[in-house]
């Protein structure tokens, strides 16, 4: 590049000085879906990483199968209808790989730091695949649920840091929709093995639950190998000080050269927010952040995650928490984990009610296929108010037909589709707000010195809520019956309240921008601070472009 060229990519981009917090950052192509075209290599990156997701939702499809397969109740009969205590051995069983995945979300944070979002996903594969290993191979009940357990542990880690990634790789525009395909991947998971399992139910052996939990670790070994080829995270390059290499990998991201004045504008904003942060986190915990002992370095790890309950963040931390509260106790899970159970109550015979099964995740794909266009167009909080008020009349008006009809569905078949009707609704409405929507809100919000541990927090509440609904539904459907649909009713209608008091919009807005979203920092020295570090790092880097000291 010559000295005349330089020049003026320094002088556009000092042009945009004074620069305030809340100003956008010039676009790379359309918004939302449409901009996915515009920006191909990172959409295919972030694609790519979300395949974590379909792990988690592979397994919610194969359990709600092989938990009535013969073979498999032959193998553990601890799980049989028939078996004492059976209610919560199949509760345990089921819920098990949700405590895994909250050890897993929980430790995500500090490897996610410490070796990268990429190696991060590697280590996870890694981790996954000895527990589907053993999960394929078990000969008895505590083999399968330690197994649960460790297969658990790369899930975790893949739900927290898959968003992760992809919020840091993603322009502002379609970052929304690029965090859809998490949820995506979930779903499009839960649909795969349904029907694999549904079509291996029928082969008269082990190999009808085996076979299922054997190809579950395909997409795992693709995402563990294809990992190797995805860039770092500019951000976290950023907050290693490998400024250039982020420079590199966010021009490779974007498909622009690294002098592209917009390239050039979002990197200088990376670098001064990582630069902020740090001198922050410095003036918080200076003794920890100045010795670099074993013990230190645990020390400031604690005080990390602490630092996310504190003024400037804590209201960031019960929104990412919060949501992942009311994806689960909106019932989705106990839905797709019992669907079958739930499909009897209803009047249907032992095959309808796994066919329907099937055709319940397809609707829930269709819901969350449609985010993609509405997700940026439309706005995170818009999508959750309205899902919100949507499952809560399908569930309402499912417990009033199953409550009245349920004692003689024979003679009442038309109602009973119509529950079968509200319920499909229902799925529709949750894969089009509420399914995609709290995995992509924590990954936007933090600041990026507690984004990996926020992100963890949110996780964290995913799964342990998961782990919840996965011992109390068994029960609930089977003590209360149209209750179970009375109580995920009113948790549909607490969290269209908490939406509309505590959640934010952050669409359009960079990463960088989000203290001015939730409005929350301590006090207005700080914005001056972080106006200063711009302009520090403005003059540095445009000094090193033209060549000047």
């Amino acid at each position: 590049m010559n000295k005349n060229s330089s020049s003026e990519i320094a002088s556009a981009t000092m042009s945009e000085h004074p620069r305030s917090e809340a100003e956008p950052l010039d676009p790379y192509g359309p918004k939302g879906f449409k901009g996915v075209f515009a920006s191909r290599y990172v959409a295919m990156c972030a694609a790519f990483s979300a395949i974590g997701g379909m792990l988690f939702g592979y397994d919610q499809g194969v359990i709600s199968v092989t938990l009535t397969m013969e073979h498999f109740l032959n193998r553990f009969p601890e799980v049989s209808d028939t078996a004492p205590g059976a209610g919560f051995a199949k509760g345990l069983m089921t819920a098990m790989i949700t405590l895994g995945a909250f050890i897993g979300a929980l430790n995500q944070g500090w490897i996610a730091d410490a070796f990268s979002r990429k190696y991060t996903i590697m280590i996870a594969v890694v981790v996954f695949t000895i527990g589907s290993a053993m999960q394929t191979g078990s000969v008895n009940y505590g083999m399968l649920v330690a197994a649960r357990f460790i297969g658990g542990l790369g899930i975790g880690m893949l739900s927290a840091v898959a968003p992760l990634y992809i919020s840091e790789i993603s322009p502002p525009e379609i970052r929304g929709t690029l965090l859809v395909f998490e949820e995506l991947s979930i779903v499009a998971g839960i649909v795969i093995s349904f029907w694999i399992t549904y079509g291996t139910m029928s082969i008269p052996s082990n190999w009808s639950w085996q076979l299922p939990f054997l190809l579950q670790m395909l997409p795992g070994l693709l995402l563990g190998f294809g990992a190797i080829l995805l860039p770092f995270s500019p951000r976290w390059l950023a907050s290693k000080g490998r400024e250039q290499e982020a420079l590199a990998s966010l021009a490779r991201l974007r498909m622009l050269p690294p002098t592209d004045r917009r390239v050039q504008r979002e990197w200088m904003e990376i670098v001064s927010e990582s630069r902020f942060q740090a001198e922050l986190l410095s003036e918080r915990h200076p003794k920890l952040t100045k010795d670099k002992g074993s013990l230190t370095r645990l020390r400031l790890e604690a005080a990390m995650w602490a630092d996310c309950l504190k003024p400037g963040c804590w209201r960031r931390t019960h929104v990412g928490a919060g949501l992942m509260f009311f994806q689960q106790f909106v019932g989705i899970n106990a839905l797709i984990y019992y669907s079958p159970t739930l499909f009897g109550t209803m009047g249907l015979d032992l095959n309808m009610q796994l066919i329907m099964s099937g055709v319940l995740n397809i609707t829930q794909l269709f819901g969350v296929l449609s985010s993609l266009w509405t997700m940026d167009r439309y706005g995170r909080r818009s999508l959750l108010l309205a899902g919100a008020i949507g499952m809560f009349i399908a569930q309402i008006v499912i417990a009033g037909l199953v409550g009245k009809f349920s004692s003689d569905w024979p003679s009442h078949r038309a109602q009973g589709w119509v529950s079968v009707a509200f319920l499909l609704f229902y799925m529709v409405v949750f894969g089009a707000s509420w399914g995609p929507v709290p995995w992509a809100l924590p990954a936007e919000i933090f600041p990026s010195s507690l984004r990996s541990r926020g992100v963890s927090v949110s996780a964290c509440s995913n799964w342990a809520n998961n782990f919840i609904i996965g011992l109390v539904t068994p029960p609930l459907v089977q003590n209360t019956g149209y209750g179970a649909y009375i109580f995920f009713g009113v948790f549909c209608l607490l969290a269209f309240l908490w939406t509309w008091y505590f959640v934010p919009e952050t669409n359009g807005a960079s990463l960088e921008q989000m203290d001015s979203v939730f409005k929350d920092r301590s006090n207005m020295d700080d914005e001056a601070r972080r106006e200063a570090m711009f302009t520090e790092v403005l003059r540095e880097k445009s000094n090193s472009l033209t060549g000047t000291a």
